[in-house]
Parts: structure tokens; C-alpha cells; sequence
């Protein structure tokens, strides 16, 4: 019995990971939908992930914890690997039959692979591992389940597409100093964190527009300025930092605006672009995510002045805006258009 409990002289050329056969079924559809599980627990698990953007592999690799005369006699493959934490997660029940006997593995693995981050996971543990992922501060008291349609970019996603942004701005336009005008005020987050991840020298300011109605006394024209810019821009490299580009006919209308007072140069960076719906001859030189068109939520963007603050971007069940009442905004339809607007 102490030959399974301790490696062999030989052991660290046999305490290696090795590398599971794939399980995946199918190649269209959810992850967890390509994928034969072996317990409910597992299934469920994987549609957790996937719902908050979670990135898994299912049962990838079997760690050796046991040998006898040169030969592995025990192995321990953990359910799921989460490559963003680089964490092994066991999935486990209450039982305490089953509870133990993983208890010592997981001990056993520790002690022969100290570099292997790995966690006992129970139902009740769920919330935790959201905190790990960026979702803790979620205000999920006022946006129930019911109401997220799906999540479209996890707090990871939106954290590392930033800093790649930041990176190929500050490549761009090394050796020159910037000027981040900001359009209000869905752009808010994106901005101050683009800002911080920045290494050129540059300056803040805030563009306000207003958009009135086809039939508001002022005729065609539908875009003006509401708040206005502090500081010239001529002379100066300007970029634009945008929440979400849409038809693009107020982003076509502030760079013309912004054009006619001589900056040196002028582009655009967009948190979002939906490039299906263009009308106007608009391309943003810096894009994060294409997004469909849906109503989305998070990281800056609200419905009514909420959900501005969620970590995470997520498109909301149309149930939610549905609701609202009175002319054509108060249409399913309707309120879907105002969403989008023609940014």
C-alpha cells in the first residue's frame, strides 16, 4: 500500500500531466452542447460557464498520484480546466462518501504537483468562483437572470481587449501627444480604462450631442451639439472614443464638426460596433467588439439610467423594454430603435 502512496527515484519522468482523449461530439452549437458529460452536475456546470463567458475544457488532462514497479497504478482527472485562471476545478456533492476520497486526492496532487492550481468545487461555491471571474460586483439584485438575455463580453474579455487597444494606440501615435474626446456618456468606463492603459502624453474631453425626432421643429436636422468641448483641437491629434458605433449618422455629423476646427488628425475607437446597420460612409480605425443588435447593458451602457455599472456587457430579454408604454417608443420595436439609435 505505501508503494501507491509514494513516487517512485524515477518519478518526476512520470509525474507529468497526460493528455486526455477530446470529448467533444460535435463542432456547431454551445460548448456545452458538443460535449458527452458524465454526471447532470458536469452538464450543468458547463452552462454556467457558458452563460458568463467562461472559457472550459472538459476533463483535458489525468495526473499520475500512484505507482508500483515503474507503472502509474492511480490517476486523478479533475471535471474542468478554466485556461483564463489557469484552475483545475473538481466538481463534488454534499455526500461525504464522495466528499473524502476527493479530499485525498486532491492532497495527493498537491503534494506532487505544487505549481497545479485546483479547487473542490460545491454548488454553493458557484458565486465565488464569479468574484474570480469579475462579476463581483454585478448588481444582480436589480437585473434578475430572467432579464439577461445573454452575456456578450465577460469583465475578462472587456479587461484584456482594453489593454490590446491601448497597446496599438500607444504604438500608433508614440512620440506625439493626444487628446481623448469622449462622447457622453456611455463612454465613461471605457475611457477612464483606456486612459490608464495608455503610455502616451494626452488630455480628456467630453462632447455632448442631442438627437431629435423625424418630426422635431428643427426639420432634418437631427444631431446637435449639447455640451460642447473645453479646449481647441487644432493643431492637436484628436481621437474620438466612442461607446457604440451603429447606422454611424451622429458619429458622421461629430467628425465633421470636429473636422471643420483643424485638428492635425482625427480618428475614431469604439467599445462596440455594429457595422450591419451602417448607413453613414463611417469606419472606426479602433474597434473592441462587434456586437448584434441587441439592446445592450454594462460597462457604461444603461436602459433608463441603470445597469450602467454591471462589469459585464450583456444584451437584455426584450421582456424588459417591452413594457414600456405611450407612442412608437413604447413598442417592442420601437424601444429596440431608440436603444440602438443611430450612433
Amino acid at each position: 500500500m505505501s508503494s501507491l502512496l509514494t513516487a517512485p527515484a524515477r518519478a518526476p519522468r512520470w509525474r507529468r500531466p497526460i493528455k486526455q482523449r477530446s470529448r467533444v461530439e460535435r463542432r456547431s452549437g454551445p460548448p456545452h452542447t458538443r460535449v458527452s458529460f458524465s454526471h447532470p452536475s458536469e452538464l450543468e456546470f458547463a452552462r454556467f460557464l457558458d452563460f458568463y463567458r467562461i472559457r472550459w475544457a472538459y476533463e483535458p488532462v489525468a495526473f499520475p498520484l500512484g505507482w508500483e514497479d515503474g507503472r502509474v497504478t492511480e490517476m486523478f482527472t479533475p471535471d474542468f480546466y478554466l485556461p483564463e485562471h489557469d484552475l483545475y476545478v473538481e466538481l463534488t456533492t454534499m455526500k461525504q462518501s464522495l466528499v473524502t476520497p476527493k479530499h485525498r486526492k486532491l492532497r495527493r496532487l498537491r503534494e506532487l504537483y505544487p505549481e497545479v492550481k485546483i479547487r473542490l468545487l460545491h454548488r454553493r461555491d458557484y458565486e465565488q468562483l464569479l468574484a474570480q471571474a469579475g462579476y463581483a460586483h454585478a448588481d444582480l439584485d436589480h437585473l434578475r437572470a430572467s432579464q439577461v438575455e445573454r452575456i456578450l463580453v465577460s469583465p475578462l474579455e472587456l479587461e484584456t481587449r482594453v489593454r490590446s487597444l491601448a497597446r496599438r494606440i500607444s504604438r500608433d501615435y508614440a512620440g506625439r501627444s493626444l487628446i481623448l474626446v469622449g462622447m457622453l456618456k456611455g463612454v465613461t468606463f471605457f475611457l477612464a480604462d483606456l486612459a490608464r492603459q495608455l503610455t502616451v502624453p494626452l488630455a480628456i474631453d467630453y462632447l455632448g450631442v442631442s438627437r431629435y425626432a423625424r418630426d422635431h421643429p428643427s426639420g432634418a436636422r437631427r444631431v446637435a451639439v449639447q455640451r460642447d468641448l473645453d479646449h481647441p483641437i487644432r493643431g492637436r491629434d484628436v481621437l474620438l472614443v466612442e461607446d457604440v458605433v451603429n447606422t454611424g449618422l451622429t458619429l458622421d455629423y461629430v467628425l465633421g464638426v470636429l473636422r471643420d476646427r483643424g485638428p492635425a488628425s482625427l480618428e475614431v475607437v469604439t467599445l462596440l460596433d455594429r457595422p450591419s446597420r451602417r448607413i453613414a460612409e463611417v469606419r472606426p480605425r479602433y474597434v473592441g467588439f462587434q456586437v448584434p443588435n441587441d439592446y445592450v447593458v454594462g460597462y457604461g451602457l444603461d436602459y433608463r439610467e441603470r445597469y450602467r455599472n454591471l462589469p459585464f456587457i450583456c444584451a437584455l430579454h426584450p421582456s424588459v423594454y417591452a413594457q414600456d408604454a405611450g407612442g412608437e417608443e413604447g413598442t417592442p420595436e420601437g424601444r429596440r430603435l431608440v436603444a440602438l439609435g443611430d450612433r
